[in-house]
């Protein structure tokens, strides 16, 4: 009896845990194990918010068609309260800047069952995880490059095309009829719609600049805006950086640049016949009738 006890005790005496050296190999090979797949699980969150980000323009695009459907097959405009006045009751203002109270950014939410962005108070914005952000949309911290305060004021990672607004043949509305129009842009007269932009993912970082060539000091300021103001934030395979871009017709496609070789670096605004930015212009009508 006491020798089976004392060879119990011996027994348990003599067991012992792993070892320092145990213990660094088992941490390294955990270590190389999380090395090899993070890459991997990275580019699956990446390809996870492409496919959200890409998502959420079609539903854009299916936002616009419903409010077109509702209102004689027009557009809202281009921009919103973030250019125009904040008070309609302001003196001198023009029917232009009524105008802004009708930006696809205020009419187009409660079509989605959405707020209307100018009632969400300031620093109360939504953010990246909202219907209204791309999920790869971070604005930069360091607030002295901005011209304004994007975490108290907001801003858009999503842009209306603003060229859409500069075109003659959608300026004024039709007849002159009911100032302040809604609505700005027949879409019965689009030529090319596969061709033309309509939404497009926007630059967060005015550091980098359009196609990260010169910076851009209004970059995620507006909810409309043009080719410079174009994001350059995604990594697709080996294709580089580029964005989305959601079209007349409602398909979604990831683009490099939108910017042209031919265009001098000093251009705001496209040419008036360029058919990816103007919805009537002449050299489409041309191409269409071919």
């Amino acid at each position: 009896m006491f020798d089976k006890a004392h060879r119990f005790r011996r027994r348990t005496v003599h067991r012992r845990g792993f070892t320092l050296v145990e213990l660094l190999v088992v941490v390294s090979i955990t270590a190389m194990l999380v090395a090899m797949l993070s890459p991997s699980l990275k580019s699956a969150r990446d390809q996870a918010k492409r496919v959200v980000c890409g998502s959420r323009l079609k539903q854009w695009g299916l936002a616009f068609s419903c409010y077109a459907a509702e209102n004689r097959d027009m557009w809202p405009h281009c921009d919103g309260l973030d250019r125009g006045p904040d008070d309609r009751d302001e003196p001198d203002i023009s029917k232009e800047d009524l105008a802004d109270w009708h930006g696809w950014v205020d009419l187009l939410p409660p079509t989605l069952r959405l707020k209307r962005w100018r009632d969400y108070p300031r620093y109360q914005r939504p953010n990246q995880e909202t219907f209204y952000q791309c999920p790869f949309a971070r604005p930069t911290s360091p607030l002295e490059l901005y011209s304004y305060r994007p975490l108290r004021d907001g801003y858009f990672s999503y842009a209306m095309n603003s060229c859409l607004e500069l075109d003659t043949n959608a300026w004024p509305p039709p007849d002159n009829v009911g100032w302040p129009m809604p609505s700005f842009l027949d879409t019965t007269k689009i030529v090319a719609s596969a061709r033309v932009i309509l939404l497009f993912e926007q630059l967060l970082d005015p550091r980098k600049g359009f196609d990260e060539q010169l910076p851009y000091r209004a970059a995620g300021k507006h909810c409309g805006s043009y080719p410079k103001a174009f994001s350059a934030r995604h990594q697709r395979g080996r294709s580089g950086l580029g964005g989305n871009l959601l079209y007349a017709d409602g398909h979604v496609d990831w683009q490099r640049s939108v910017w042209k070789a031919h265009w001098a670096l000093d251009q705001e605004v496209p040419p008036r016949d360029d058919p990816e930015w103007y919805p009537y212009p002449a050299r489409a009508a041309r191409l269409t009738k071919k």
